[in-house]
């Protein structure tokens, strides 16, 4: 039995989620961080000792943290080859797209741009560093969409684990109050991306729990 750990307006844990529902797998979710809590008690700091989601219990003892480390486990044990694959060397093809998303894009995106948005009152935006800040961060897309223009997804023509800590970043992207560049291909992209049941059930959801308006 699979057991997941964080809430579902997580970032990182919707890209676990994502990953879960591509591969069919049916698990357990249990609620926690933010107004859920329970990140510093005894039982959970023993599962991550760092205090943070998400978490993927799989059986009775094995303790997965951080979200990138979850993707390769569930792709390597439950993934058949598909997402994540045997041979080495398209391995590391998909392995170099997927770092670079989870290095230079979602971390780009969600404390730069994501909090001071969404997370922030909107009298207290700092305009000038979200502007700054979207332009970096756009400049790493920029690099997709090139890449995007020759093939369906990241590595190739079909969906891997390079999508996920890519593309669940892209619903916040697209929807939250900026002003954005033209990306064609990437923008096809994402459409497709939208028109998978799994992403919509695991990243098309609201965060307006996490909006601070006061």
């Amino acid at each position: 039995m699979l057991t997941l750990y964080g809430r579902a307006t997580s970032s990182n844990v919707q890209a676990v989620l994502w990953a879960l529902a591509e591969l069919g797998l049916e698990h357990t979710r249990i609620d926690c961080g933010e107004s859920f809590g329970g990140l510093d008690t005894p039982e959970f700091l023993a599962l991550n000792p760092h205090g943070r989601i998400p978490v993927l219990v799989d059986g009775d003892g094995l303790a997965i943290f951080e979200s990138g480390a979850i993707l390769r486990y569930l792709g390597a044990v439950y993934g058949d080859g598909v997402i994540w694959p045997q041979d080495p060397v398209a391995r590391a093809a998909v392995d170099t797209w997927a770092e670079w998303a989870k290095v230079e894009v979602a971390n780009r995106f969600t404390g730069p741009i994501f909090w001071r948005v969404v997370r922030t009152p909107a009298a207290r935006w700092d305009r000038p560093a979200i502007r700054d800040a979207v332009d970096r961060f756009e400049h790493e897309l920029a690099a997709a969409d090139r890449q995007l223009r020759d093939h369906a997804f990241l590595a190739g023509d079909a969906l891997t684990l390079a999508d996920i800590p890519f593309g669940h970043v892209l619903y916040r992207y697209f929807d939250i109050e900026i002003e954005r560049r033209e990306f064609g291909a990437l923008r096809g992209y994402y459409d497709r991306l939208c028109g998978r049941e799994a992403y919509r059930k695991s990243v098309i959801v609201s965060y307006e729990m996490l909006r601070d308006t006061i």
